[in-house]
């Protein structure tokens, strides 16, 4: 098992829904180091947002300027496919799992306040909510084409750094504990 961590590289990665941006956020806090989410690079800001990918090189050139250089930081979310070069800078990883039925019914609950939001805004795109739930429900088969299980167990087997597997129906306070080893 992984000792648990002082303030280093974290990438915290795992399924939509499985909380990985959440704790992200709050190890980054408690380490009073700065978070990032890999959606915030991969995605361009658009109105609604999820629109517009940017190319890998551009997504990686933008994550090298603006936080991979500094000695301590917690990224969050899913390079798989397009950001194995930062592999080598992680001191660590925080691999989430969650049963299927929870995560989706997190997700279920997360979406239903962003389809609010953005219908109230005049942005929101039926057909695109339901590609993405349709796509997040696939994660846990193997045989999914997309970003599954399968392909993230096999893309952790490529890191070198110590690798923290963590069911995240833990509450959040108690996994920024097993990580850091301080309560809160």
């Amino acid at each position: 098992m992984l000792k648990t961590l002082d303030p280093c590289r974290l990438f915290v990665m795992g399924a939509s829904g499985s909380g990985t941006t959440t704790l992200g956020r709050a190890i980054a806090d408690k380490w009073a180091i700065p978070h990032a989410d890999a959606d915030d690079y991969f995605w361009r800001p658009t109105s609604p947002p999820y629109k517009e990918q940017r190319p890998p090189d551009e997504r990686l050139s933008l994550m090298r300027e603006v936080f991979v250089p500094r000695n301590t930081w917690v990224l969050s979310g899913s390079i798989m496919g397009w950001g194995e070069d930062l592999m080598a800078k992680f001191d660590a990883v925080v691999f989430l799992t969650l049963d299927p039925e929870t995560r989706m019914n997190r997700l279920r609950a997360r979406e239903r306040i962003r389809v609010l939001e953005l219908t109230e805004a005049g942005g929101f795109d039926e057909a695109a909510h339901e590609e993405f739930m349709s796509w997040a429900q696939g994660y846990d088969n193997p045989d999914f084409a997309g970003r599954n299980r399968s392909r993230h167990e096999q893309w952790l087997a490529m890191l070198s750094c110590p690798i923290l597997r963590l069911d995240s129906s833990t509450p959040v306070n108690d996994l920024v504990q097993a990580i850091t080893d301080s309560p809160g």
